[in-house]
C-alpha cells in the first residue's frame, strides 16, 4: 500500500500545519514599510534579482517540476497594480514560488510576522517583497498605506487568504472576505492563481502545475462591503475550480470528529 501522509484537523479556517512555528514579533506604528530608498532599493535588487529568483526558479523546477498555465493573463496589466490571491499549500514554496509566478515583475506579498524571524530567510522578507501584517490601529494605517504605494507604483500584490498553511492540500479552503478590501478601496484588477498537484510518472512527490484565472473586478455600483463580498465569491468559486485539476492526494486531511457528533452519530 502506498505510504500517505495523514494529518488530523478541526477547523479549517483556523488550524494551522506549518512546520515552522514561533511566538512572532509584534507590527507596531513604529514599523517602517517604506522602501523608497536608494540603499532599500538596491538591496532589493540584489536579494530579489540576483539572489531571490535563481533559488525560486531552480526550486520550482527541481522540487516540484512547476508548470504555469494562463500567466498570459498577466500581460495586458504588466504596468498596472493587481492582486493575486492564492492557496496556501507550502510552507517554504509559497514565499518562494510567487516570486517566478510574475517575473520579470517584482512583486509585494503579504506575509505573517512569524516570517521575519526564520533564521538566516526571515532576515531578506523586507527585501524580498514582504509586508507583515500589522498590530493595532496605528499601524494599520501604515500597513494600507504601502500596499497603496505598490499599487500605485504598478506592481502586483499576493495574498494567501487562506491565512494558514496546509501542505500540498487538494482543495480550497474558506476564507473571510477581509483582505478583498484592498482592490475594491484601490479599484485594482484582481487575479487568482491555484497551485495544484498532480501525478508525475512513478515520482512520489506529485508534479505542482499553477493555474492563473482572472481579472476580476466587482460592480462598482454595489457599496464596498457588497463589492468585497462579491470580490471574495468570485474568487472563491474560481479557485474551487481550478483545484478540481489536483489528481492525486500526497498529503491526507482528515476531519476530527467532536464530541458531539461522535454522540449523536
Amino acid at each position: 500500500m502506498e505510504h500517505r501522509q495523514v494529518i488530523y484537523y478541526e477547523d479549517e479556517l483556523n488550524d494551522e500545519f506549518s512546520t515552522f512555528t514561533t511566538t512572532p514579533r509584534a507590527i507596531d506604528g513604529s514599523y517602517d514599510y517604506d522602501d523608497s530608498s536608494f540603499a532599500k532599493q538596491l538591496k532589493r535588487f540584489f536579494v530579489y534579482r540576483i539572489v531571490m529568483f535563481p533559488y525560486a526558479y531552480l526550486y520550482s523546477k527541481l522540487v516540484f517540476h512547476r508548470k504555469v498555465v494562463g500567466k498570459e493573463l498577466l500581460r495586458p496589466y504588466r504596468k498596472q497594480g493587481i492582486f493575486l490571491f492564492g492557496n496556501h499549500t507550502q510552507p517554504l514554496g509559497d514565499a518562494l514560488l510567487q516570486a517566478v509566478l510574475t517575473y520579470p515583475r517584482l512583486n509585494y506579498i503579504i506575509v505573517h510576522p512569524n516570517n521575519l524571524d526564520v533564521p538566516v530567510f526571515g532576515r531578506m522578507v523586507p527585501a524580498l517583497g514582504g509586508l507583515p501584517i500589522p498590530d493595532g490601529v496605528s499601524a494599520y494605517r501604515n500597513f494600507r498605506n504601502a500596499i497603496e504605494e505598490r499599487i500605485r507604483r504598478g506592481c502586483p500584490v499576493v495574498i494567501y487568504p487562506e491565512a494558514h498553511i496546509w501542505p500540498y492540500y487538494t482543495h480550497i479552503r474558506p476564507f473571510l472576505e477581509t483582505s478583498f478590501a484592498y482592490p475594491v478601496q484601490m479599484k485594482a484588477p484582481t487575479f487568482c492563481f491555484v497551485n495544484t498537484y498532480q501525478k508525475m510518472g512513478r515520482r512520489k512527490r506529485p508534479r505542482m502545475v499553477t493555474y492563473i484565472q482572472g481579472p476580476f473586478m466587482a460592480d462598482q455600483n454595489l457599496s464596498p462591503k457588497e463589492q468585497r463580498h462579491q470580490l471574495r465569491d468570485m474568487v472563491y468559486t474560481a479557485m474551487v475550480k481550478l483545484s478540481e485539476h489536483s489528481d492525486v492526494e500526497y498529503v491526507k486531511y482528515i476531519r476530527k470528529e467532536k464530541q458531539g457528533e461522535k454522540e449523536n452519530g
